[in-house]
């Protein structure tokens, strides 16, 4: 059995990946293939289902072929992915229509309207969590209203992993994250799904799968899903919880205490902080953030979620993409990356302020709007390229502070994960904003190591969640990136300016977008 293998799935927005791994948490070997989807003016996001589960099968086809008798090594399979979003199937299991994600807009009014509609505290007593476009119950309420005969001819909703699951073994399920914050009632980890009947949508009900535990349930590999990818028929598949959990697993957020915090810089931004009983949550007077269950007993995690985190980088590296492009000259991002940290370094901290709401969404963490669209504050003559990626870099770190701040104290110590956090730059900027120490953890993958590890106790590798983050977790972390202090004392003033600026904008970012749809 210590020869033995796990495969941890995570399909996220930009890649989706499968990882393999030893049951003691190495990394043995990655596949790897970008995603694809597509947007559109009404501020649609729509992915292709089959074709998700296909370039999912090559990446596990892929293992097969990097690792010697992978096969017969293997243990079992678990799959996170990306989080909220709208996957629809018929009887058959065939798709309806397009998946809708989470960077989905075209439900920003109904949600507006919602939150603030009289049934909306009632709802966030019950899930702990804000609502947003990209939600599935609001996803739920548009399509009702405006293509029902899609809805119609749907039998099941699923998010992301659930699609792969059932592609995986056949079983229509869903984890107890996703579930809950979105139709339920987090104390109980149990389906209440009265926003349905608020909306409109109560028919809808009837698509909401039934929740089953990680760590403790596990499916068994189709034999069509066998041929597809070279491992055996039978092989135990578990379903992993929302990737922003997984990633929080892998990345260090388990604390019995809740004094550990983490914060994932990926495309999305996650801070998230454990509430080791349902008794400790702590809801905030904003009506906002997600609380979900996280995969040991009793606990959850807190989470506050800037809509857009590494997007914004990655919009402002494509202007200067798009710049030389004008002029015959072709870079990738990675091209543009090489080097920047020390020129981002070198630039006068705090001269500008930058919000990141580059997402059509506007922002849902710690406050709900819509119409919030990113912006640059205070730009000077002689601000250059790296001067204004700085302002992205702290404009994501106020994000940061600001999620923190909502759910109380900030974290004694914040463990960062995710593709951004490997910048020391970023890093320094992040202690320096929450001045609290900043450890990263030398995991590439921990989406997938997350579910690998619901994977290993499920199998009974481990007796229990604290001691798999034990062997899987706590060797990884890396060195302290301790604060500042005289960044720390010009990011006090500057975080206090970008609050109130994003007070002062919100009445003129829904006339922006009022004078857009005109």
């Amino acid at each position: 059995m210590r020869d033995g293998i796990l495969i941890g799935i995570d399909a996220g927005t930009s890649v989706i990946k499968s990882i393999a791994f030893s049951v003691t948490g190495e990394q043995l070997a990655a596949a790897a293939i970008p995603n694809r989807y597509a947007t559109f003016p009404d501020g649609g996001a729509e992915q292709d289902m089959a074709r998700t589960w296909a370039d999912t099968a090559a990446t596990l086809k892929e293992l097969t072929e990097k690792i010697p008798n992978l096969a017969a090594r293997l243990i079992a399979i678990s799959v996170t992915g990306q989080g909220d979003g709208m996957w629809l199937i018929d009887k058959a299991g065939e798709p309806v229509a397009p998946a809708w994600l989470w960077l989905d807009a075209r439900a920003a009014a109904i949600t507006e309207a919602f939150a603030a509609s009289k049934d909306y505290p009632a709802h966030y007593q019950r899930t702990g969590t804000g609502v947003n476009a990209c939600q599935m119950s609001m996803q739920l309420a548009w399509m009702n209203r405006n293509r029902p005969e899609v809805l119609a001819r749907a039998t099941t909703g699923f998010h992301c992993k659930d699609w792969l699951y059932f592609k995986l073994t056949g079983d229509r399920r869903t984890d107890p994250s996703e579930a809950n914050f979105t139709f339920g009632q987090y104390a109980t980890r149990s389906y209440a799904p009265e926003v349905l009947d608020v909306l409109g949508a109560s028919d809808a009900k009837r698509l909401l799968p039934e929740i089953v535990e990680g760590t403790e349930v596990a499916g068994g590999l189709t034999p069509e899903a066998a041929a597809l990818t070279g491992l055996k028929a039978g092989t135990p598949v578990t379903l992993g919880y929302v990737d922003v959990l997984c990633t929080g697993l892998g990345g260090g957020l388990y604390d019995p205490k809740g004094e550990t915090g983490c914060t994932i810089v990926g495309s999305t931004g996650m801070h998230m902080k454990i509430a080791p009983s349902a008794q400790h949550v702590k809801l905030n007077a904003e009506l906002s953030g997600y609380t979900m269950c996280f995969p040991v007993p009793g606990m959850y995690a807190q989470i506050q979620s800037n809509m857009a985190s590494t997007l914004n980088i990655d919009w402002l590296l494509d202007v200067g993409r798009d710049v030389l492009a004008s002029q015959g000259v072709e870079r990738t991002r990675g091209d543009l990356l090489k080097g920047l940290d020390e020129r981002v370094m070198a630039a006068e901290p705090a001269r500008a302020i930058f919000h990141p709401y580059i997402s059509q969404a506007g922002e849902r963490g710690p406050v709900m709007e819509p119409a919030a669209r990113a912006m640059f504050t205070g730009l000077e003559l002689g601000m250059g390229f790296a001067g204004m990626m700085r302002s992205v870099f702290e404009g994501l770190c106020f994000a940061s502070r600001d999620c923190y701040s909502a759910m109380g104290d900030i974290p004694r110590e914040v463990r960062v994960t995710g593709g951004a956090a490997r910048s020391k730059a970023l890093r320094v900027m992040l202690a320096s904003t929450l001045k609290a120490p900043v450890r990263s953890v030398q995991r590439e993958e921990a989406g997938a190591a997350g579910a690998a590890m619901m994977a290993a106790v499920q199998q009974k590798l481990y007796p229990d969640m604290n001691a798999c983050v034990a062997e899987w977790v706590d060797p990884l972390l890396g060195p302290v990136t301790e604060p500042d202090p005289e960044l720390a004392r010009r990011y006090d003033g500057a975080f206090v300016i970008y609050k109130q600026t994003r007070e002062t904008m919100r009445p003129l970012w829904r006339a922006m977008v009022a004078n857009r749809a005109s």
